[in-house]
This record gives C-alpha cells, sequence and structure tokens, in this order.
C-alpha cells in the first residue's frame, strides 16, 4: 500500500489523486471484500507539521447480507477530512471521555501518513451495522436454512418457546 510521503509537502495546499487496485488494499479479517478500483482524492493542507486531508474516497465492496448470508456490492462514495499530528503530540494519559475534535484526529510517525489506514478507517465508518442486499431481504429459514429471497420451505410459519408453555395454560385458564 503506498504511504504519503509528508517531506515532499512544500505548499500549504496541495491535490493528490491515486486509484489502487484492489489487490493493494486487501487486509486480512476484513469484513467485505474490495471489488473495484479505490479511487482517492484529497486536498493537503499544511500548516508546518500538521496536516489536514479532505477529499474523498470511492469504490465497491462486497459484503454478506446479515439476512440470507448472500454477498452483495454496496457502492462507497464518501467524503472525509481527517486530521494528522506528528506522534510526539499524541498525549499518554488516559482519558476517560474522547473529545469531538480527536474523532477526526489520527497521528503519523516518520514523514509518512499511512493511506491503507486512512482507506480502512473509512470503510469501516461507511459499512452498516446490518448490511442487507436489500432492505425486504427475507433471509434464511430457522428451520431448513433455505434462502426465503430465492424459494420457499414447507416448515412451519410460527414456533413457540415450549419454556413458556405453562404461561400458555395459565392464560387459557384465566381466558374461559
Amino acid at each position: 500500500m503506498s504511504k504519503l510521503d509528508l517531506s515532499r509537502i512544500r505548499r500549504a495546499e496541495t491535490h493528490f489523486e491515486r486509484t489502487f487496485d484492489p489487490s493493494e488494499m486487501t487486509m486480512e479479517g476484513d469484513a467485505y471484500r474490495i471489488v473495484a478500483p479505490v479511487e482517492l482524492v484529497f486536498d493537503i493542507h499544511k500548516d508546518k507539521d500538521r496536516f489536514r486531508l479532505e477529499g474523498t474516497l470511492k469504490t465497491t465492496l462486497e459484503l454478506p447480507c446479515s439476512r440470507c448470508l448472500e454477498p452483495f456490492e454496496m457502492p462507497i462514495d464518501i467524503e472525509f477530512d481527517q486530521r494528522y499530528l506528528p506522534q510526539t503530540d499524541a498525549t499518554s494519559e488516559v482519558e476517560a471521555e474522547v473529545p469531538e475534535d480527536d474523532l477526526e484526529t489520527s497521528y503519523y510517525r516518520g514523514e509518512e501518513i499511512d493511506l491503507s489506514d486512512l482507506v480502512w478507517e473509512q470503510f469501516y465508518l461507511a459499512l452498516p451495522m446490518k448490511p442487507l442486499c436489500r432492505d425486504d431481504c427475507e433471509g434464511l429459514c430457522p428451520h431448513c436454512g433455505t434462502n426465503l429471497n430465492t424459494g420457499t420451505c414447507d416448515c412451519a410459519a410460527g414456533w413457540e418457546d415450549p419454556r413458556l408453555a405453562p404461561l400458555k395454560k395459565l392464560k387459557t385458564i384465566y381466558d374461559s
């Protein structure tokens, strides 16, 4: 993966554009697969040893649906605004609460920013908590495992918890 060489940035504002092959961006254990080139476009704002990267990230990810487990493609087109400070500015104190400004602040070592970390973080911020192939996904039958989006099964429609059977008897006694 590419690293951004900060020693080459001489002006207060610099434009950066690069397209990465999906194979360059793969990280071990990802919950997704990158299936399209990753387009990274941003402006670098320099203030001495502090940098601000402001731009966009575009690609397509393949994820498994949380209900039916079938893979589906999710286009990513997100904007980011990330500040970078030298690692020496990082506080070693343990804080109970992260200030709002720290959510958009990262740290770099030496004279490089690892762009794979930036991309990885933006992907995870863009992923939904429960990825669905479509809003009306039927999921899998809990009994036989049939994908209910593509077929039907003969399993019983309702399921009753056997632990609640004594309460059901009480309810029928009092309803009578």
